[in-house]
């Protein structure tokens, strides 16, 4: 065993002791000033029924590029909650709880930014579900084949590429 890692090794066998002697709430309070917080958000990746190549992209403000349905949850709400209100409110599309699933990987963590992309996958048919934007939050909404993607927002780009989509997928 190296030095440092015996140092660290008596560290936290003298720590662990000296750390449950103090009251609970100075200990979470603790915890939480040294631990790393991430904010936490639901995406939704939709697909053409009809044409399972198409995806529902949104452009919105300030409009450098399209994206994916998505927002951060609000304060106890559940993923699924949170990626069903943020599918209505960004698209007018209404799917039931149990056609919503999620993606593989599910859970995206992005280190550098410090959130959680919480990910479902929802299958509708474009051709009998209209969209309708809110024109401030969402300035258009439209689907898109995968082969011929317009210009993505980087977080976008990079979201996808965990699915094999869009520019920086690996090929």
């Amino acid at each position: 065993m190296s030095r440092l890692a015996a140092l660290r090794t008596l560290a936290v066998s003298a720590g662990y002791p000296l750390f449950y002697r103090l009251p609970q709430r100075i200990r979470i309070r603790l915890v939480r000033t040294v631990s790393p917080t991430f904010t936490v958000g639901a995406v939704v990746l939709v697909r053409d029924a009809d044409e399972p190549q198409r995806l529902l992209l949104l452009r919105q403000p300030p409009g450098r590029g399209w994206s994916l349905p998505a927002g951060l949850l609000a304060r106890g709400e559940s993923p699924v909650d949170g990626a069903l209100r943020e599918l209505a409110e960004e698209s007018g599309i209404r799917v039931d709880p149990a056609r919503l699933r999620q993606a593989e990987p599910h859970a995206l963590v992005h280190h550098r930014g410090r959130w959680v992309d919480l990910v479902f996958e929802a299958t509708v048919p474009a051709a009998t579900t209209p969209l309708t934007v809110d024109g401030a939050e969402v300035l258009e909404a439209a689907w898109h084949r995968q082969s011929h993607l317009p210009a993505l927002t980087r977080s976008t780009a990079h979201l996808l590429s965990h699915y094999g989509i869009g520019p920086w997928a690996p090929r």
